[in-house]
Parts: C-alpha cells; structure tokens; sequence
C-alpha cells in the first residue's frame, strides 16, 4: 500500500483574508483573526486520505510555547480552544480542505504550524508555515468586540485619519497616514512586542499575556516611547530639532516605524503628544485593537495633583512662566474599545491610553488604560492613572497678576480645562464632540459660554476677536469694559500680545498697547485694536497668540485681567482630482495640487505628496520664490493598490517660515 505523503499545505491567504477582514495587509504571510475559523488545503501525493485509518494532529506554535490538537469531523471550531475540522461537504481525499480554529482568547503573534500525519505504517512530521494572530473586534467573545460595522471600519480598517490641534474656538485639522497597510508595519508592529521589556524579562509570561488587551495595550504605550526601554520615539519640547526631524514635519506612522525598526531600535527623532498618540494608533489598530486619536483642549498638566493650576501675569498683561503646572492648548492621547473584566462591566468600552511620557505609571512611562466611564464618575480608586486623566479635563485655572512678588488681584476658572474634547466623526471629516463621555453635561457645555470675561465689584472687562485670523490677515479685537459704579473712572488700559507654543509658557511680547480710558457711570465703552498681519507672520510658524488686557482703575488700583490664547489659521493645499469617480485599482490617475502664497514675502520650499495605498514612497517638488499673492500648481500621478477610501495628502515645508501647510483628499477607490 502507498504511503501518505503531504506534497503541498496551500494556506489560502486570498480566501482568508477576506473572511478575516484583512486584505489590505501586504504581508506574505497568513493574517488570521482570533475567535474565526481559517482554510487550509492539503495537496496529497501517493495515496488518498483515509478517515478510518489515517490521524492528522497540528501543532501550533507561538515561540516555543505550543498546542497539539487533532483534526475531526466536528462542524465547527470550540469557541474556547485550539481545534480543527474537515469541511463536511464534498471532502477531496486527494485534496482536502479543513479549518483551524483559535479561541477568541488567543495571545496575539507570530504563529508556526507544524502537521502530524498518523497512519498504521507510523507518523510524517510537515512544517506548514507561519501566520499572524490580530484581536478580532468582529467576534463577539473578543474583549475588543465593538457592536457596529461603521466603527470597525473607521477605528480598525481606517488607514489615514485627522489629529486636531489649534485652540476650542478655532479647531485645526491635520492629515495624517497611519499607514497599517503599508509593507513591513504589521511585522514592526509585532517585532514592537518583542522588543518590549517585558518580553525579554519573561518571554513564556509575555507571550501567555498577550491574550489581554489591557495588558498589550500598556506594553504599547510605554514602547511607543523610549523613557525606559527600546521604544520607538524620543519627544522633545525644545524647539531645537537639529539631528532630527522636527514633530510638525511629520505626516504620517510608516516613515517613523521604519526607521526605528531599520536602526535596530534606536529611538527615532523627534515626537510631541500627537506624534506619540497617532503611532500608538497605527499599533493598535494594525493589533486588531479597535482605536481613536482624541484631542483635548486647554488640558491640565497637574504635577502636584490638587487639581489647581495657577497662571501669573505681570500688571502689564504679560504672562510670566513661574508655574510648574502647565495647561496645554490641546493634548493629544488615544482612546482603545475593549472589556475591562478586572474592574467590572461598568467600566467597559473607551479607555484613555497616553504614550507620550509625562508621570510615570507602575514605574515606567506609560499612561492608562483609564476608563472614560471611570473619568466622567471620578472613580480615581481604579486603574490605571485615573487621577491625572482626570485632573487633564477637569483641574481649576488661577489666574494670578504679581508685581515684584506681591499679588495685586486673583480670580478662578472652573471651565476653562477640558472645554472641549474631540475626535474624528465616523466616515466624515467633521470633529466629534465627546465632552459629555468625560465630563456631566453642564461641563460639557461650557465650551459654548462666553471665555475672557472678568468682573470685580467696580468693573467688568472682556475681549473678543472680531474673527479668528488666517495667515496673512490682520488681527483684529475689541476690548469691552463696564463701569459698575456710579462715579466716572479714570483707567489704564495695558494690552499684550505673546507668541507661545501649545505647550509652553509665552515668549516675550511681540506686541503691545497702552492708554488712558475715561468711563462714565455705568458706560460700556468698546476699544477697538489691530495687529497688522506683517507683525506677527515672521514669528508664528505652529504658534499661537495668548493676546491680554489688564484695566487698572487709577484711583484704587483695582485691576481686572482678560485673555485669550488663539491660532492663526494656516494656509492650505487644494488637490483637484480627474475624472473622481472613476478610479480603479492598478490604473494611473492624476492630481492636481494647488498653493497661493499669502504671505507678504516671496516663499521657498518643497512640496511632498504622499498616499497610502496609491503612491509608493512619496512625490517631491520644488517651489521656487513665489510672489506674495502668487499661485503655484503641480501635476502629480498616483495608481491605487487596493480598494477603499484612501488619503492623498500633501504638504509644503517652506525653508524662510515655519508655518505649517497641508492639505488632502479623500479618494474612493472602486473595483474594476
């Protein structure tokens, strides 16, 4: 009798894929989701399989850790472990098919598949190949099960997306490319676990962990930093980028990942919160880990944790840098969809993960994941780092006007931190707002009451901008003050305005104003000021404006403070697309990119598209002294790889300004 031989083990990567919601990976290797059955064909050479007399046992392998189990004739996998079956029907003994299946509770990884094959006349071992376990948010056993299609496909499947940055009353969109899809990232994303110190100290415990989102989820965020091990990303807050790439420059994860991979794991330089949280994203989402890049504005830096952050101005109106708390103007971290089994039912779903290192976390720097459901009740017994998420949305404002050491006035806001939290909307480029999962729904609606207003017994001050300014504009505000008193008033009226990044203290003032203000009893009187466009564009770059009014009345010193911090709009990209609704995968197509230069001075630089899934690498072009008021358009090529909505951005770095411009299109790539 002829002996069974296995000639050929087909893996079905075009079959599996699709069923397991992984077609866009470019990987050669298997991509499988836990909790699914996948198809593996055996091509026979010798004799045909004989059920009666002939055993196939497989062993899977994940490192050295493994599990043997025997393939039956069952109709379906055990939802609780390893097994595998025939296809009942039309079973090819020459040729036959059967699926493998994993528990929804399986460790992700790297896998190995090694075949026994029993007969009477003894057993042939085969090695079969590898293939790459992800979290499945599509199972309903999964811990990171999400309930509908449109979120899997925006938070899982999604390769580009928009980070928000700016100010609550002018909100700034970025593209960015998390680039999941691209060739290599899935590999350096599980090469990211390898690396991890946790791994190294123990690699059986690692590997058995794995299982737990909460537990892959902290690995990331303390990897996607280098604080304290081999991670992928050195943050600076500087402003000297040299040796480096500054944060702003970036667009998108690849370029990032492969470079920290390619130097065997030296950090990449340099990152700053939204680097950190749209990498984190690209991980989580190319694990399987259903993930959102969330920005909160005015957000608490709290570093002695009373939940108070104080903020000095001089009596002129110029912000001073004596805290040691900070509010930043926008802060960036991500939110991951998974169980939360060890606190209980009621805290399952959103959870707060932050990789950019701040406070360290069990000793290391790495931040949640903290319940959003845990955030909004103050349940700040749970883990992990509920109390300093919390205090970043919800930590009091003291505003304080020193002179030579002595305060001269102090008043308190209880709005201003975490009033207004976003992400991106699901298939649209609109900003959510999801204040009301952090806060109660008073405080989330405080982001619509009137800021920069200040009142004591004798006077009430506000300013407003008459517009939020784009680049190339003026600025234009009003300061409004009430005399509340029956007697007139003699003021002095000190007006600042400070270039300050989104994350630190203002820099000396660029511009400034002050008169003499005559009031009447119980007048309103509006003071109109401008600032010409050619002051500030020099200075600006990713900057922003904190512009002040301090009103001192002269005959009783009482002195009254309003402010406001805002971005100047930046410029932007036009791409035009031919012929929109035709585009196929595999067929050049062309786009048009167009750029005015608003600024009152000529500029220089390059300008770089880029796509993922539609351009391999990215596209330069040089722009060369244009006029101000000068439009400049460049033709650019691309061919789609695969199906789906995919992003064409593009991005001009000018070399004599720091602004930042960018623009992009959403492309609709159909089948053939």
């Amino acid at each position: 009798m002829e002996e069974l031989i296995i000639q050929f083990v087909n893996l079905e990567l075009q079959g599996n894929h699709e069923s397991h919601e992984t077609q866009g990976f470019s990987s050669k290797t298997l991509v499988v989701r836990r909790g699914a059955p996948f198809k593996v064909t055996l091509l026979l050479k010798g004799r045909a399989f004989n059920p009666q007399t002939d055993t196939l046992v497989f062993r899977v392998l994940l490192g050295q850790l493994y599990v043997e189990f025997p393939v039956t004739f069952s109709k379906q996998g055990s939802p609780s472990q390893w097994s595998a079956y025939f296809t009942t029907k039309g079973l090819n003994p020459n040729s036959p098919s059967l699926y493998i299946s994993s528990p929804a509770s399986s460790s992700v990884g790297l896998y190995s598949i090694q075949l026994h094959v029993l007969t009477q006349h003894g057993q042939q071992g085969y090695v079969v190949g590898d293939f790459i376990l992800l979290c499945n948010p599509w199972c309903h056993e999964d811990a990171v099960h999400i309930p509908s299609e449109d979120q899997r496909e925006e938070y899982v499947k999604n390769d580009s997306g928009l980070l928000y940055m700016g100010t609550p009353k002018n909100l700034e969109s970025r593209p960015w490319s998390f680039d999941q899809y691209e060739p290599e990232i899935l590999d350096i994303c599980l090469k990211l676990l390898q690396v991890s110190p946790q791994h190294g100290r123990n690699w059986q415990k690692d590997y058995l962990r794995r299982a737990d989102p909460v537990y892959l989820s902290r690995v990331v965020s303390a990897m996607i930093n280098c604080e304290d091990d081999r991670g992928v990303l050195r943050g600076n807050w500087s402003g000297d980028f040299k040796n480096g790439v500054p944060p702003s420059k970036w667009t998108g994860s690849a370029d990032i990942l492969r470079q920290w991979a390619k130097s065997k794991f030296s950090p990449v330089k340099y990152g700053q919160c939204w680097v950190f949280a749209a990498v984190m994203c690209t991980v989580m989402r190319a694990l399987g880990i259903p993930s959102r890049v969330i920005t909160n504005f005015n957000s608490a830096h709290d570093t002695n944790g009373n939940l108070v952050i104080e903020e000095f101005y001089s009596e002129t109106g110029k912000k001073l840098p004596h805290s040691k708390d900070s509010i930043w103007n926008f802060h960036v971290w991500v939110e991951c969809w998974m169980t939360r089994p060890d606190l209980g039912a009621g805290f399952d779903g959103w959870q707060v993960l932050d990789p950019t290192p701040q406070e360290r976390s069990g000793g290391i720097f790495c931040c949640g994941p903290a319940p959003v459901k845990a955030i909004r009740n103050r349940r700040v017994d749970l883990v992990y780092d509920i109390p300093f998420v919390y205090a970043e949305v919800n930590a009091d404002v003291h505003t304080v006007i020193v002179k030579q050491g002595q305060v001269l006035s102090s008043s308190t806001d209880t709005e201003r931190v975490g009033s207004i939290i976003v992400t991106k909307t699901i298939g649209s480029p609109r900003p959510q707002n999801i204040t009301g999962d952090y806060k109660p729904t008073e405080a989330a609606m405080s982001s619509h009451r009137s800021r920069g207003a200040r009142s004591t017994q004798g006077l009430s001050v506000s300013l407003s901008l008459l517009k939020v300014p784009a680049a190339g504009e003026n600025i234009s505000f009003t300061v409004m003050v009430t005399n509340m008193e029956s007697v007139p008033k003699v003021l002095r009226e000190h007006v600042n305005a400070q270039t300050k990044e989104y994350n630190h203290s203002p820099s000396d003032a660029f511009w400034e104003a002050h008169n003499i203000i005559r009031i009447a009893p119980h007048e309103a009187k509006a003071i109109h000021h401008q600032i010409g466009h050619v002051q500030y564009e020099s200075l600006m770059g990713d900057d922003l404006v904190n512009l002040a009014v301090v009103m001192e009345d002269e005959s009783t010193q009482e002195r009254v403070l309003a402010s406001e911090e805002f971005n100047i709009t930046s410029p932007q990209l036009s791409i035009q697309i031919a012929d929109e609704d035709s585009i196929v995968p595999h067929k050049e197509h062309t786009a048009l990119v167009v750029f005015r230069n608003p600024f009152s001075v000529p500029v220089s630089g390059v300008l770089t598209v880029a796509g993922s899934g539609l351009i391999e690498g990215k596209i330069h072009s040089r722009v060369h002294l244009l006029k101000p008021g000068g439009t400049v358009e460049r033709i650019f090529s691309f061919t789609p790889r695969i199906v789906g909505k995919k992003m064409l951005q593009a991005t001009l770095v000018l070399e004599n300004n720091s602004a930042k411009i960018t623009g992009y299109r959403m492309i609709s790539v159909k089948a053939a």
